[in-house]
């Protein structure tokens, strides 16, 4: 689903969750949503009015003056939160006992650049290049790819912007004709760039020749064995040989990392953190497959526990492989943009929360208002947990007790 925020007032919809691709696209947007209905479709017509209420889940049907009335009251209530939460934003992003924590924006279109002026001017913690394939339905060319890689490292100058190589395949568009049983464990990610070298070396030339402000960074995606990092920074060598020959300029340093959403790179963690210069873990993907559920199947839709015990241990095992080989790791799935989650995920180390645009004040505003020292032993607290459920309650109590009450 492609929409324009300026035309759109909100949507809701028979199917989907809360982390499928038009949900995350809506909060980044800003636009309100009600995902996973059933048969909201063949209850709503043409002319009715509508209240969508993202926050309950809930959608009104045809309602009375007075159930507008209180409505009206609370967008008010939420415009005016809203208006205070961005006056913070040029403030230092660290915890009450100083702890510096980065803040980056997960960005899908070029459009949403424009919200970044409501992050203070952050930093892109994942650029989402295949939308560029999606809206063309081909692969762009070089000079397309350049001319826009460009325009956003210009704008988040001199913060960093990171671009994810083509991540097709799974729930996205999937650049062949062939249908695959099971997508999600298919073609897609760095498997289609591997195979494709000729489509590869194209979109790291024009990532290279986009870096001369030397703020871009590389990210592979979908990485499940140490050959496959090898041998896309075999390509990405290859092509720094081609540039150098013909006397181009761009970041001979740009760094390179991966996408860590797949069991089998947790496993490998401390090994990949050797040959890469950054972590991000992909939760949205990670759960998906650790848990074995599919996050787009609504029948087992109440499975997918992004606060799942064993996903939280992982986080755990995973910046402790990065910070101990010396690299960076942020977190850029769903989970950092959980407000209930992001004491705990500053607790466990994470270096940097890429999170939807929307939500990036109030994110900044948790972490502002908590210790760093309060929310470490947090994380340790809740290593001992054994069901999402009980995990829930423990960082629902923290978040009232420590953040709430001083939100401005």
């Amino acid at each position: 689903m492609l929409f324009s925020k300026r035309k759109v007032k909100g949507y809701a919809t028979d199917t989907g969750g809360t982390t499928s691709h038009t949900a995350i696209i809506s909060r980044a947007l800003r636009v309100p949503a009600v995902v996973g209905m059933k048969t909201i479709s063949k209850n709503v017509s043409t002319g009715d009015f509508v209240i969508i209420n993202g926050f309950d889940g809930e959608v009104i049907i045809n309602p009375q003056e007075k159930t507008i009335s209180r409505y009206r009251l609370k967008r008010e209530e939420f415009i005016h939160h809203e208006s205070r939460l961005i006056e913070t934003i040029n403030l230092p992003c660290e915890t009450l006992d100083k702890k510096s924590v980065e803040i980056s924006a997960n960005i899908e279109f070029i459009e949403e650049v424009e919200f970044l002026v409501n992050c203070g001017h952050c930093g892109i913690g994942l650029y989402r290049t295949e939308h560029l394939f999606m809206s063309k339905g081909d692969y762009p060319s070089e000079a397309e790819q350049i001319e826009e890689y460009m325009h956003i490292a210009n704008v988040t100058f001199p913060k960093n912007v990171t671009l994810r190589t083509f991540d097709l395949g799974g729930d996205k568009v999937l650049p062949t004709s062939v249908k695959e049983i099971n997508p999600n464990l298919g073609w897609r990610g760095i498997r289609i760039s591997l195979d494709r070298t000729d489509i590869f070396k194209i979109q790291l030339r024009a990532m290279l020749l986009s870096s001369v402000k030397k703020n871009i960074k590389v990210m592979f995606p979908m990485i499940s064995s140490l050959d496959e990092v090898r041998k896309a920074k075999e390509i990405l060598n290859e092509v720094k040989t081609e540039l150098n020959n013909q006397g181009a300029v761009f970041d001979n340093d740009i760094k390179t990392g991966i996408m860590v959403e797949i069991p089998s790179a947790f496993v490998l963690a401390d090994d990949l953190a050797k040959e890469v210069g950054f972590f991000s873990v992909g939760t949205n993907d990670l759960t998906q497959y650790m848990l074995a559920v599919d996050r787009g199947n609504e029948l087992i839709s109440g499975m997918y526990q992004q606060l799942h015990p064993a996903i939280i241990r992982a986080l755990k095992a995973i910046v402790s492989s990065a910070h101990s080989n010396n690299i960076t790791v942020s977190i850029c799935g769903e989970m950092a943009s959980i407000p209930i989650a992001v004491p705990l995920l500053v607790g466990l180390g994470f270096d940097e929360l890429s999170v939807n645009p929307g939500i990036f004040p109030e994110i900044k505003q948790i972490v502002r208002n908590i210790n760093y020292a309060d929310s470490k032993k947090l994380s340790e607290q809740v290593q001992t947990i054994s069901t999402e459920s009980e995990l829930i309650k423990v960082l629902d109590k923290f978040l009232s007790e420590k953040v709430k009450d001083k939100l401005i």
